[in-house]
């Protein structure tokens, strides 16, 4: 038997084309986080603390998210999306006792994008029904949302928004967001 092809290929391969866009201004920039690691830990409501301990142990965190919110050391982080479900970004997991946690390496199901910029806050509000102002979604806040009808999670990192898109739907999201980033200026790196 061959070995088998472990390369992953971007939902977005062909049309994401770094440059700059629109008019003159810097107002939006999407990066996409490519090699994406992302494992989604599921508990019960007596197992959250520890099971909390197996998403903690390869990132070193140990500061157990509030729900909606996420704690990061800089490479790694741990989003709570849901009261008894983490993500756990950067890092992998082990597989916990089955009566402790249920998880599930989500990492080729997503595809991330990074919105920064002065106009960012603009752009994504155009698509998805959240108060993005400093004071109502800070840094480290986590919100699961729809945008165009299609689920998707929004975590605000120190770096910017991250917006996490399913695989099948990700082109045409990505289509949507670039041709809207026009009118601000934008840079795809």
């Amino acid at each position: 038997m061959g070995e088998t092809n472990t390369v992953r290929v971007s939902a977005l391969d062909g049309h994401y084309l770094p440059g700059h866009y629109g008019i003159e201004a810097q107002g939006v920039t999407i990066t996409e986080v490519r090699e994406l690691v992302l494992w989604q830990l599921a508990v019960w409501p007596d197992t959250v603390q520890s099971a909390f301990a197996v998403a903690g142990s390869p990132t070193g965190l140990s500061n157990m998210p509030a729900n909606c919110r996420a704690v990061s050391n800089g490479s790694e982080s741990i989003l709570r999306i849901e009261p008894l479900k983490f993500w756990v970004h950067g890092a992998t997991l082990e597989t916990p006792d089955a009566g402790q946690a249920v998880v599930l390496d989500i990492s080729h199901s997503r595809t991330q994008l990074r919105v920064s910029g002065p106009d960012a806050c603009k752009l994504l509000n155009g698509y998805l029904p959240l108060d993005l102002r400093e004071h109502a979604f800070p840094v480290g806040s986590v919100a699961s949302s729809a945008f165009h009808h299609v689920g998707v999670t929004l975590w605000r990192s120190e770096l910017g928004y991250e917006l996490f898109l399913p695989r099948g739907f990700a082109l045409s999201l990505w289509e949507l967001l670039q041709e809207s980033a026009l009118q601000y200026g934008l840079t795809v790196e």
